[in-house]
């Protein structure tokens, strides 16, 4: 059974589609600027209007609730969202700090890091603090746009190599937005292209 199926599924712009992703897959998307990938992950996270059917794990969406969905459903922006003063605001205050400091460490950062105010963070240092966020919610698919943009290469390798380690150990599903072919052909079981709204199969390059 598929992690996440979607059947028929739209949204404004977007050509209607069907798509399997398998459990433990990573899929990745490219297309040119404006093409509707963003817009494709935002309708599968249910931020943005979408038609069609979608489920997770045999599970239809509507049978669960908007914040289940995206508990399960994990979605990181090109662009991470703050809205406290300090990083550790934007965590679960009841999760231990020791499950944390795996995830800290394999992106360059202690635990200290926490108490870091978020106006002195750099866009990379957000980026990634975002995907730390993120996984450590422990979602069961994950939608990435473009998670590697703003870094370094020494960066790129460690986001690439804890995404492959949660993808592996949790045997969990990704779509992931990416413009760079070389990163696609790295992470990536298989590839698809939007052109026009349209989506397609097998664009690597």
């Amino acid at each position: 059974m598929p992690s996440l199926a979607l059947q028929q599924f739209s949204s404004p712009g977007l050509q209607p589609f069907d798509l399997n992703l398998e459990t433990g897959q990573c899929i990745t998307l490219s297309g040119p600027s404006g093409c509707g990938k963003t817009r494709l992950l935002r309708a599968i996270a249910d931020l943005d209007p979408n038609s069609g059917q979608i489920h997770l794990n045999g599970t239809p969406r509507d049978q669960l609730s908007p914040t289940e969905w995206r508990s399960r459903v994990g979605y990181l922006p090109a662009e991470s969202h703050w809205w406290q003063t300090q990083v550790r605001d934007h965590f679960d205050a009841e999760k231990d700090t020791s499950q944390l400091e795996p995830l800290f460490q394999a992106l360059g950062f202690t635990l200290d890091t926490l108490t870091w105010e978020i106006a002195r963070l750099s866009s990379g240092e957000r980026q990634r603090l975002a995907l730390i966020r993120l996984l450590s919610g422990e979602p069961e698919i994950l939608l990435l746009d473009e998670p590697t943009a703003n870094l370094d290469r020494t960066n790129i390798e460690k986001v690439e190599a804890l995404l492959e380690r949660y993808r592996r150990d949790h045997n969990r599903g990704m779509l992931w937005v990416s413009h760079d072919p070389e990163q696609r052909r790295r992470v990536a079981q298989r590839a698809l292209h939007f052109e026009k709204g349209k989506l397609m199969e097998g664009q690597w390059s």
